[in-house]
């Protein structure tokens, strides 16, 4: 028997989802319906399922914001009225989509799509993949969702003022403190704005307009210093990238 949880912050969406999956109620199992992204992930940690039914457009949190804080990501089936852009990262990397409203025969096959995946298939790289792909989208990089204990933090992108490497994390830094996020340097360096943020150096990418002044370090190298009054140091690399968009 696999375990399910439904996750739309829409009553009746979750009503259709929990009605169809009757068919498939000895195979299937449904362990909670959860109401926004918060919730859902706190069921999904608790539950540890198999399969989830997500939507995407949510609100606190967005589907792929709850995924990403995920440590161990179960197969994800999508229902969501979401727009094109994320259609590619579906079709390549989820188990599959159901644009809304779906009908009963359509949603059969994704659930049969499911089920009939090898045991040895691999949702938490799957869902690694996805959310690779759908952060190339605009509208995932106005803000940073991290963890901090049992609590989710959402920063806007205006609040960071640099970002620094830290083993397998990027300590994302703020005047409220620094936060952990489980991606990499480069995932940030492609995802954030290049006009704003510059990556100065291999572990360290800063927020332009936070720079007050720039001082010569040793050999060809710069310290930066930011209006919070921290120094980051900027590589003879960095600092040719951040001549360029400083327009000096």
């Amino acid at each position: 028997m696999k375990r399910v949880l439904v996750i739309d912050d829409e009553p009746l969406a979750r009503m259709v989802v929990l009605e169809y999956l009757q068919d498939f109620k000895d195979q299937l199992e449904v362990l909670q319906e959860c109401g926004d992204g918060f919730e859902g992930l706190k069921a999904i940690q608790l539950h540890n399922p198999d399969l989830v039914f997500l939507d995407v457009q949510m609100p606190k949190i967005n589907g792929f914001e709850m995924l990403e804080l995920v440590e161990n990501a179960p197969s994800v089936i999508f229902t969501t009225a979401f727009d094109e852009y994320a259609i590619k990262a579906f079709e390549t990397h989820a188990v599959d989509y159901l644009l809304k409203p779906f009908t009963k025969d359509r949603f059969n096959k994704a659930v049969e799509k499911f089920l009939s995946q090898a045991p040895a298939a691999q949702p938490a790289k799957q869902t690694e993949n996805l959310l690779a792909a759908a952060s190339q989208s605009p509208a995932q990089h106005e803000r940073i969702v991290v963890k901090t204990g049992t609590k989710v933090k959402i920063i806007p992108v205006n609040d960071v003022e640099y970002l620094e490497a830290d083993d397998d994390y990027v300590s994302v830094h703020t005047s409220e403190g620094s936060f952990l996020k489980n991606k990499t340097m480069s995932f940030f360096e492609q995802t954030l704005d290049p006009s704003q943020f510059v990556r100065v150096h291999r572990s360290y990418i800063l927020k332009v307009q936070n720079i007050t002044r720039i001082d010569p370090y040793e050999k060809d190298a710069h310290i930066a210093i930011l209006k919070s009054g921290a120094k980051i140091p900027v590589s003879k690399t960095g600092y040719v990238k951040l001549k360029q968009v400083l327009g000096i």
